[in-house]
């Protein structure tokens, strides 16, 4: 786990992350979590685009299989399952608070963007909208910082301890890791 702010990306590692998206990687300001193998997993993202789009999603989640998971999970209606536990359980509804705040502070970073301010992602601080958004920050923030992206994770077919990349429909880079 690292924490803002990032070290710039290098090239190699914008064509990993555009690969993974099958599409030119946008705003990209960090590697915000690895795969074992050192491939990108999450991308830190500005709060602006280069055209000027306010773009809330600071953590953005961009390894095939942990997408493909987090998109199983959505079908299955975890979410409103999800977005119980937080009316049911004051503590898993004030670290969801507190990871809201933490997600704010860490775009807040890389500036200030008007037309963003106080929104973070995935249905944060009150409700649960997007399994990718709070799974990439549960993987960029490290465990125990956001309640519902940890309870993601860990009902997923996906793990961050289990390299995938190189099966077939994953997507290839170069390792970083020693």
């Amino acid at each position: 786990m690292t924490t803002p702010p990032y070290e710039t990306p290098t090239a190699a590692e914008i064509d990993v992350v555009s690969s993974q998206l099958g599409r030119a990687a946008r705003g990209v300001v960090g590697i915000a979590a690895r795969c074992v193998c050192g491939n990108p997993t999450v991308v830190a993202t500005a709060p602006r685009l280069d055209d000027g789009t306010p773009f809330p999603t600071f953590y953005y989640l961009t390894h095939p299989a942990a997408t493909a998971a987090m998109s199983t999970l959505e079908a299955t209606q975890v979410m409103p399952e999800l977005t119980a536990l937080l009316d049911e359980d004051d503590d898993v509804a004030a670290a969801y608070q507190a990871a809201h705040r933490s997600y704010l502070a860490d775009r807040a970073r890389y500036g200030d963007v008007p037309e963003i301010d106080g929104i973070s992602a995935g249905g944060m601080p009150t409700r649960v909208k997007c399994l990718h958004a709070l799974a990439g920050h549960a993987l960029a923030a490290g465990p125990g910082v956001n309640p519902i992206g940890d309870a993601a994770l860990a009902r997923s077919s996906w793990s961050p301890d289990r390299c995938v990349c190189a099966q077939p429909g994953a997507a290839q880079g170069t390792s970083t890791a020693g």
